[in-house]
């Protein structure tokens, strides 16, 4: 079984997220589907249960802990961490399970956003490089089970750059597998927050985190700068 791990916080547009998952796995072995949620006040998790999810409310907010949370619930020898506002293409479970009878240990697909922007495009293209800098959680991540739970899951410790982490971890453990198709996720906070000046914010936080800067002061100047940021 594959279990799909979507974190959420005030997302009620998850609707079309579920109903788009039913509709990319008809025909194949059903999923598992966990929305790890961290205290929504919206309407996020009554949707959910309506359409078949399995609700968790995790006991801590953030990204790492709801994805540790869902995980540590699921069922799945397989797991999928996906975004909420990103869509896996269609047969991606077949993908997932390929890669993983090939000998992969994790993965992840390029990315696509929703949005023509040249720039973006431009980013996007940037995610078939085989470096892990360009790894994103947008991305999503396919990983055997037991592997994640050999490496500790991810960092709770990490507010920013978890993603980017993680990767880094399991690369070291097992062949990661970019996968040669994208999923395709939301600009919506690009083009809230101006799709360079976003680019700038994030760049700036790589490097402020490479450069061994403190979680805290990372999160602070992410909350004062990104519009719609959820830390």
């Amino acid at each position: 079984m594959v279990s799909i791990i979507i974190p959420t916080y005030n997302e009620a547009g998850i609707g079309d997220l579920l109903a788009y998952l039913q509709q990319a796995t008809a025909g194949e072995p059903a999923p598992e589907i966990i929305v790890a949620d961290g205290g929504s006040t919206d309407g996020t998790r009554c949707l959910a249960r309506q359409l078949g999810a399995t609700v968790l409310r995790c006991p801590c907010k953030g990204r790492a802990a709801q994805l540790n949370y869902g995980a540590s619930q699921a069922r799945g020898a397989l797991l999928y961490f996906l975004h909420a506002d990103s869509y896996p293409p269609a047969g991606f479970l077949a993908d997932l399970r390929r890669a993983v009878a090939e000998g992969c240990g994790s993965g992840c697909y390029r990315l696509a956003f929703d949005h023509g922007h040249w720039f973006l495009r431009f980013s996007a293209w940037c995610t078939r490089l085989p470096f892990t800098v360009v790894r994103f959680g947008d991305q999503s991540l396919f990983v055997r089970r037991e592997l994640f739970a050999q490496i500790g899951g991810y960092r709770e410790d990490l507010l920013v750059m978890e993603d980017q982490e993680i990767v880094s971890r399991l690369r070291a453990q097992a062949p990661f597998r970019l996968l040669p198709r994208a999923v395709t996720t939301s600009a919506r906070k690009y083009l809230v927050n101006g799709v360079f000046r976003l680019q700038g914010i994030f760049t700036l936080v790589v490097l402020l985190y490479k450069v061994g800067v403190s979680q805290a002061t990372i999160v602070r100047l992410y909350r004062r700068l990104i519009r719609q940021g959820k830390l």
